[in-house]
């Protein structure tokens, strides 16, 4: 079974942590790009701020169609 990250400033992510949530705080464009770039292997499902999904993008998994990896929601404003 996979973990469960969350990627977003800290006001709105931290409290993420208390469900057992790996939290990267990322307040910052570049480490939203790092948290990306950097998730662990056993990451199955990833958690965006609004933010942080404004600044990956659409395809900012690098998947192609067809390959797997990790779920990513992202949170209403």
């Amino acid at each position: 079974m996979g973990t469960v990250a969350a990627i977003g400033a800290r006001t709105s992510v931290g409290g993420l942590a208390l469900a057992g949530v790996e939290v990267l705080v990322a307040e910052d464009p570049d480490a939203v790009r790092r948290a990306w770039r950097d998730l662990p292997g056993t990451v199955a499902l990833v958690i965006l701020t609004a933010s942080a999904a404004e600044t990956l993008g659409a395809g900012a998994t690098g998947l192609e169609p067809g390959l797997t990896g990790p779920l990513t929601v992202v949170m209403p404003r």
